[in-house]
C-alpha cells in the first residue's frame, strides 16, 4: 500500500516569535540584565544611586534652610543645606567688589553683551550690519563698566568682578582668539619658512606652559620690561594672556580641519585663477571650520571655565567673588559648599547652552549637505 501524504508529512511545532531587539526594554535586558552577574551589579548600582539620591534630597531640599538666617543655618549644619548663604551673598557673588550704588551699570553692560552674543549666534542676524553693531556696543560696554564720562562715576578695573568679569573675559577672549587662531593655523601650513617657523614656535611655546604661568607673566613679569607707569592695565594684560593662550589651542583645532580638505580642491581653485586668500575664504575655510565645530565649541567652553584662574592676579571673577564674599564673613564661612554649588549651576547653564548650540550648528551643516 502506498503511503499517503498525511502519513509522510509531519508538521513542525510552531516556534516562539523572535524577541524584539529594539526599544528601551530590549536595551535594558541586553545591557543591564544579560546574565546573573550583570543583573547583580545593576541592582547594586541602582540601590547605591537610590541611597545617594535620598540623602541628597534630604540634605538639599527637605532639611535645607532657604532663609538668610545664620542661626538657622548653624542649627541645620550636618543635616541640611544652607541656601540662605546664596540669597545673603548673592549680590556680592554675582557683581564682586563693584560699588553697590553702581551695580546697575554692571548688570546693564553684561546683559547688553550677552544679548549681542546671543544675536550673533542666530542665523537671521548674520548680516554685515552685525559688525557695525559690535563696533558700537563694545565702547558702550566699557563706558558703562568703567565710567568716568557722561556723569558716570569712574570704577577702576580692579573692582570689576563676579559674573560680569567672567562673561567679559570669556566673550572677548573668544572673539579675539578665533581670528588669530585662523591666521596662525594658515601660517603653520604656509610654504614660507619664516612664517611657518614663527607660527610653530608660537604654538608650541604657548601650549607647553599652563595658563596660570601665562597670567602670572602677563600680570607681574611683563611690566618689568616696560618703563615705569607705562604698563597697560592689569585687565588688559590678563585679557591678552587669555587670548594668546586660547588662540594657540584653537589654531591646532583649525589646522586639523584644514588638513582634512582634499588637496585637489586647492589645485582646482588654482586652475581657476583664484588667489590664495580667495581660495581660503571661499573654498577651504568654510569646509574646514564646519568639520571641527565640536572641537571649536569645546575650546570655547574651556576658555569660559579657564577664566576662574584670573584670581591668581587679584581679579575676582565668579569663583573668586564667592570665596571673597564668604572669607570676609566668618558667620557664613562654613557654608562654602552651597556657594560652590551655586557657582557650578551658573557655569553649567553657560556651558550647556554652548554645547546645545554646537549640536544645532552640526544639524544645520548636515541639512545643507543633504540638499
Amino acid at each position: 500500500m502506498s503511503a499517503t501524504i498525511s502519513d509522510v508529512f509531519q508538521p513542525i511545532p510552531p516556534r516562539p516569535a523572535p524577541e524584539r531587539m529594539g526599544g528601551v526594554l530590549a536595551w535594558i535586558r541586553l545591557n543591564l540584565f544579560s546574565n546573573v552577574w550583570n543583573s547583580v551589579a545593576t541592582l547594586a548600582a541602582l540601590a547605591l544611586i537610590a541611597y545617594g539620591a535620598s540623602r541628597l534630597l534630604s540634605w538639599g531640599l527637605l532639611n535645607a534652610v532657604f532663609a538668610p538666617n545664620v542661626g538657622q543655618c548653624q542649627a541645620a549644619r550636618g543635616s541640611g543645606a544652607c541656601w540662605g548663604v546664596v540669597s545673603e551673598k548673592f549680590s556680592f557673588i554675582v557683581f564682586g567688589r563693584y560699588p553697590m550704588a553702581e551695580r546697575w551699570r554692571s548688570f546693564a553692560a553684561t546683559a547688553l553683551l550677552i544679548a549681542l552674543l546671543a544675536a550673533s549666534c542666530m542665523r537671521p542676524f548674520w548680516r554685515r550690519w552685525l559688525v557695525g553693531v559690535w563696533i558700537a556696543v563694545v565702547p558702550i560696554y566699557f563706558i558703562l563698566m568703567r565710567g568716568g564720562m557722561f556723569s558716570l562715576a569712574e570704577v577702576p578695573t580692579d573692582l570689576w568682578g563676579g559674573l560680569p568679569l567672567t562673561v567679559m573675559l570669556a566673550a572677548f577672549g573668544i572673539v579675539l582668539a578665533f581670528p588669530i587662531a585662523v591666521l596662525v593655523a594658515l601660517g603653520r601650513r604656509s610654504k614660507l619658512p619664516a612664517v611657518h617657523s614663527l607660527c610653530v614656535v608660537y604654538i608650541e611655546l604657548i601650549r607647553g606652559v599652563p595658563l596660570i604661568s601665562v597670567l602670572f607673566m602677563a600680570s607681574f613679569m611683563f611690566p618689568l620690561f616696560l618703563p615705569a607707569n607705562k604698563s597697560p592695565d592689569v585687565l588688559v594684560r590678563v585679557l591678552a594672556g587669555i587670548t594668546l593662550f586660547s588662540a594657540a589651542y584653537l589654531a591646532e583645532v583649525v589646522r586639523g580641519g584644514l588638513q582634512a580638505i582634499p588637496k585637489g580642491q586647492v589645485e582646482a581653485a588654482d586652475t581657476l585663477g583664484l588667489s590664495y586668500w580667495q581660495t581660503q575664504r571661499k573654498i577651504v575655510l568654510p569646509q574646514a571650520l564646519t568639520l571641527v565645530v565640536p572641537n571649536i565649541v569645546s575650546s570655547f567652553i574651556g576658555i569660559f571655565k579657564d577664566t576662574s584662574l584670573v584670581t591668581i592676579v587679584s581679579l575676582y571673577e565668579l569663583t573668586g567673588s564667592m570665596e571673597l564674599a564668604l572669607d570676609s564673613d566668618a558667620a557664613w564661612r562654613p557654608f562654602k559648599i552651597e556657594g560652590y554649588l551655586f557657582i557650578v549651576l551658573i557655569y553649567f547653564l553657560f556651558c550647556f547652552s554652548m554645547s546645545r548650540y554646537s549640536l544645532w550648528i552640526e544639524k544645520q551643516v548636515k541639512r545643507s549637505k543633504a540638499r
